[in-house]
């Protein structure tokens, strides 16, 4: 893991939180039947949809206020509006989530779920069921092939997060196929469209590329579509008003129906969308 004082202080402090809820549940190893990922993209494709991963995200440190919908409610809303997956913060402290609002949502719908928390020892992964686990290789550290293949025996489908091209490899070196490169700097939380676009050229071809962070706009769906994204993760800019309006603009948005006419700029943004 790469020296805590390099982070930005929210990033520290959730950190932090997440080593002190390491063994709060630990207990049986579970054992999951996961609802196919690739299978949901490749269905949003064949339908015309950009295969979008909605996230179910009370809050952050980087928005402001909350939002205390039913995320049941939400996440049905997201999908209707045709999310292809789900993203469902666990984190407590910092984004306002629970394992049971991420059982509650995977329970209620039938498209893959992911669970977006900060996994730092194995015995997180026994804390709840979901069809994807979120590892983010900068907190993991030399521990993440360990991670990567202690998700696998449990039966998850694993998303491994990057934010450079040195992560990159060390995510690869770890066996992951489905890599996540976040726009946003962990160091100082600020967001840049071009980290996708500098790291994905150097990706093998048979890596599903998700982009995160700072998309926010149909605009920036065709951009990161068109710098080799397979799929896009969106939290604040789908949970920003109606979710299901939200959800089908930025899905139909290849084929020109979002109706922006132009890029967004969020290179020095600190308060965008994830």
């Amino acid at each position: 893991m790469d020296d805590p004082d390099e982070l930005a202080p929210a990033v520290r402090s959730i950190l932090s939180a997440a080593r002190d809820r390491a063994d709060a549940r630990a207990g049986a190893t579970v054992s999951v039947a996961p609802r196919d990922l690739s299978a949901a993209f490749e269905r949003a494709e064949a339908d015309g949809r950009v295969p979008v991963i909605a996230e179910v995200k009370p809050t952050s440190p980087t928005t402001d206020g909350a939002r205390d919908d039913d995320p049941v409610a939400l996440a049905e809303g997201m999908v209707a509006g045709g999310a292809a997956a789900l993203s469902v913060l666990t984190e407590p402290e910092h984004f306002g989530g629970s394992i049971e609002t991420l059982e509650r949502v995977r329970d209620a719908v039938d498209v893959p779920v992911l669970r977006k928390d900060f996994v730092v020892e194995e015995a997180q992964l026994d804390a709840a069921e979901s069809d994807v686990v979120l590892l983010i290789a900068r907190f993991a550290g030399d521990d993440l092939p360990d991670l990567v293949a202690a998700a696998r025996e449990r039966g998850f489908q694993v998303l491994v997060e990057v934010h450079d091209r040195a992560e990159l490899e060390r995510a690869l070196a770890a066996g992951a196929t489905t890599i996540g490169v976040n726009n946003r700097d962990l160091a100082e939380l600020v967001v840049d469209l071009g980290t996708f676009e500098s790291v994905a050229p150097h990706a093998p071809d048979d890596v599903t590329l998700v982009a995160e962070s700072g998309i926010g706009s149909p605009a920036d769906v065709r951009r990161m579509l068109a710098a080799g994204a397979d799929a896009l993760l969106v939290g604040s800019a789908i949970m920003d008003g109606d979710v299901e309006a939200n959800t089908r603009e930025l899905v139909r948005a290849e084929a020109g129906d979002g109706g922006a006419s132009g890029e967004s700029d969020t290179s020095d943004a600190t308060e965008t969308p994830t």
